[in-house]
Order: C-alpha cells, then sequence, then structure tokens
C-alpha cells in the first residue's frame, strides 16, 4: 500500500480524490490577464490546483540558442528575448498569488534552475513539480528537498535506472511520481498507461499522470489504473500562439475532463461484491433458480448482507 502525500490541505494518493492538476505552463504567454482567466477556468470546472513553470532564462537557454532569431506574435526577437518575454516578475506573480488566494486555488510551479526555485519558494508553494526534462540533475533535486516541501516528480524520457537514481536523491518521504510520456503531443501507442501501476509498485509512492495526448480518454483511463493525481496543460484557445497550445485543453474540456475523473471514481467502488437494494426487484421478477422463475421470490437475497 502506498502512502499518501499532503498538498496543502488535501492528502493525495490511494482512497482519496484524484488531485486535479491544470498546467498554465507558459500558455499565458507573458500575459497576467490571461494567466488570470486560465486560473479562473480551472476554478470554475473543479481543478485542485494550476502549476507555471518558471525559469531564469540565462541558465536555462544554452548559449549557442540565445542569439537564434524566432518569429513571434510580439515580431522578430533573439530567442533569449523571447524566453524573458514570457517570464513573469515578481509583481506578476504577486498579483497571481493574491488571485489564488482569492480563488481560493492552491497553485505551485516547476521549476527548471535553482534560481527559479528559490525565487518561488518567496511564495511558500504547497509543493514543487520536477519537469522529465530536470530527472537527471541532482543538484536541482537536491535543491528542491531542502526546503522539506512535497515534490511531484515526472518521469517522461526516464529510464527506470535513472527513475532508481532520482528516487534514491530525493527520498520517498512526501514525493509523488508523474508517469508521462514527453513527445508533445503524445502518440496513443506511446502512452504506456500501464506504468502508473508498475511505478506504484516499485517505488511504493503515490502515483499520477501527467497525460500529453490529444483528447481525455486516456487521462481519465489513468485514473481506473490508480492515478492518484492528473496533469493536463489548459489553454483558452489552441489556436492561440505557442507550443503548447494546440495539445492543451481549453475550458470545455477541463470541464468534462473533471467531471468525468469524478464519474469514474464514484463507479469505481469498493470491490467487494454485493446485491444492491435496486436490483431486489429485479431478482423477483427476472432470476431463475433451477429453471423456476417462481422460485426465486423465495430466494431473495439480504442486500446489505451481501458480501
Amino acid at each position: 500500500m502506498t502512502s499518501t502525500v499532503k498538498i496543502g490541505d488535501r492528502l493525495v494518493g490511494d482512497g482519496e480524490p484524484c488531485y486535479v492538476v491544470a498546467e498554465i505552463g507558459i500558455n499565458h504567454n507573458g500575459d497576467v490577464d490571461i494567466a488570470r482567466q486560465l486560473m479562473a477556468t480551472a476554478k470554475r470546472y473543479g481543478c485542485d490546483a494550476v502549476k507555471f513553470q518558471k525559469r531564469t532564462p540565462e541558465l536555462c537557454v544554452p548559449p549557442e540558442q540565445r542569439n537564434l532569431m524566432r518569429e513571434t506574435p510580439w515580431g522578430i526577437m533573439t530567442y533569449l528575448e523571447y524566453r524573458h518575454r514570457v517570464e513573469f516578475a515578481r509583481p506578476d506573480y504577486e498579483e497571481l498569488d493574491a488571485y489564488s488566494k482569492k480563488q481560493r486555488l492552491a497553485w505551485f510551479a516547476s521549476c527548471w534552475d535553482e534560481a527559479s526555485v528559490d525565487f518561488i519558494e518567496q511564495f511558500a508553494p504547497p509543493c514543487y513539480k520536477i519537469a522529465s526534462a530536470c530527472l537527471t540533475d541532482d543538484h536541482l533535486l537536491r535543491h528542491h528537498r531542502q526546503y522539506g516541501r512535497p515534490i511531484i516528480l515526472s518521469t517522461g524520457m526516464s529510464t527506470v535506472e535513472q527513475i532508481d537514481h532520482a528516487v534514491e536523491v530525493l527520498g520517498t518521504d512526501g514525493l509523488i511520481l508523474m508517469h508521462s510520456t514527453s513527445s508533445y503531443p503524445a502518440k496513443m501507442d506511446e502512452l504506456n498507461l500501464r506504468c502508473v501501476p508498475a511505478l506504484k509498485e516499485r517505488y511504493c509512492v503515490p502515483v499520477g499522470y501527467s497525460g500529453h495526448e490529444v483528447g481525455l480518454v486516456p487521462t481519465v483511463a489513468s485514473v481506473v489504473l490508480g492515478a492518484c493525481m492528473v496533469e493536463r496543460h489548459i489553454t483558452l484557445d489552441r489556436a492561440m500562439w505557442g507550443s503548447d497550445q494546440a495539445a492543451s485543453v481549453e475550458p470545455q474540456g477541463v470541464q468534462r475532463l473533471v467531471r468525468d475523473i469524478r464519474a469514474v471514481e464514484e463507479s469505481l467502488g469498493d470491490g467487494r461484491k454485493r446485491v444492491y437494494d435496486s436490483e431486489l426487484p429485479l431478482i423477483k421478477r427476472l432470476r431463475r433458480v433451477n429453471g423456476d422463475s417462481t422460485a426465486a421470490a423465495a430466494a431473495v437475497p439480504n442486500a446489505a448482507g451481501q458480501a
């Protein structure tokens, strides 16, 4: 049995409702108003948290890419300038933090470098997410751990041996693993959802699913397989500019996703076979005993006593 991890005021793990994370990432395109609209969408349709991405461009953009020119909605600029354009500054995060408190919606971030972790720590996030690309960065993993907050570790593009090592570095206390396929959008035949129970069995920690596919069905299916947390990119419009927009989920999709996850949770039950009160009239009408339907009335079970 895997343990539970507390994120804010919620327990996440076996026996608890699936924790739904709407990843805003950089789909806000550097616009606080768009970010606020995405947060409002997440709250309106029952998501538990939103997640941003935080980078220090000078640390995360390789030198050979910094001066590459890129076409953007704000004109042609270097890749480094573009990365700065889509990053929020402290006043922006202060505004979004205040908005999240007003909405009673948790927020946290994937931090891609140590300076970004230190920056986000100012806002006392309920947890940190470590992106798949950073799973092999031992220094970054340890830097996250020094703050003692729960860690959500995505396992895309990683071997079992690499995950073993990352779990050894982080330890299992307060750790949630996320099964993921990092290609974007991910192909259906590469989602490999059975990794959710496999990771749970191997590491004995709560395991979720970070979906990058087009559509909602695999994400909902991951809950059937035991995912305690799901994460999907969200957008106001998939036609908006940005590399993550096309495979993101629009507002109506967010509504359907949360609705279907909650329906699946309700329908899973506890695994104990029983006869329900709603079935008793059907037993009297339809049940056959040794070829005799009239004998059914005498064989009606006590529904509450069935196991």
